[in-house]
């Protein structure tokens, strides 16, 4: 079975459609809204599409009207975006968010997979980068092939005791220092990808959007560099 996985696509319609290639399923690691301008066109989507979704922290902060807990520097933006996101989802799509679970275990062709969104001590909000020695300590207790994980937005695959690690970085707002959008394939093994989509589609949404001037400059910056810095400050983490 041939399985794309992604994560982090908030709301970067754009990049979700460039993802073109064929698979059998579609895994989504959460944070499917906030900063983009289409969140309810890419909840549509993964509901139509997704086989297995998990919620981020966003998608936690924008269904249940609470904090992402977002890195000082990406605050203001994940504020405003989220006012934006709020007014323009229905009902139904944020009860889709809340609904989500928080940890998945699934097994394909006798292959173990746990998917969260950011680690599973804490599945929305802890920050564990790649080679951390802390996945040591999150693997502990875990018997599984392949963790699968987000929330960083930098694709990394790694060993980790027995196991595979194995984030796909993210899809809608990359932090690679590329403005390509990030995704894995598993095919009986894990290959991370990278491919252009329609950016300065998406920048052109972003200035309509109704959110401060900064943080469209903000937003903008961020996909443009690839997460590297912003009109205002250097943004390396969320």
């Amino acid at each position: 079975m041939k399985i794309a996985i992604i994560s982090d696509i908030h709301g970067n319609l754009e990049a979700l459609s460039a993802l073109t290639e064929s698979y059998d399923e579609l895994w989504v690691l959460g944070d499917l809204v906030n900063y983009g301008p289409d969140p309810g066109a890419v909840i549509d989507f993964v509901r139509s599409n997704a086989t297995v979704v998990v919620r981020g922290n966003h998608d936690d902060a924008v269904g249940f009207n609470r904090d992402p807990r977002c890195s000082a520097l990406y605050r203001a933006m994940a504020k405003e975006t989220m006012d934006f996101t709020l007014s323009v989802l229905s009902a139904d799509q944020r009860t889709y968010l809340t609904g989500l679970p928080l940890v998945v275990s699934r097994t394909v062709d006798d292959t173990t997979f746990v998917l969260c969104h950011a680690a599973p001590s804490d599945s929305l909000y802890k920050y564990v980068p790649a080679n951390s020695p802390e996945w040591e300590r999150e693997m502990e207790g875990i018997d599984t092939d392949l963790l699968l994980v987000g929330h960083t937005h930098t694709p990394f695959v790694q060993t980790v005791g027995g196991s595979l690690v194995v984030n796909p970085g993210s899809l809608g707002q990359p932090k690679t220092g590329s403005a390509k959008a990030c995704y894995a394939i598993w095919d009986r093994g894990v290959v991370l990808r990278a491919i252009d989509y329609e950016l300065d589609r998406t920048l052109r949404k972003i200035d309509m959007m109704p959110v401060s001037t900064e943080v469209k400059e903000d937003l903008k910056a961020v996909l443009r560099s690839g997460g590297l810095a912003t009109a205002s400050a250097s943004l390396v983490q969320r």
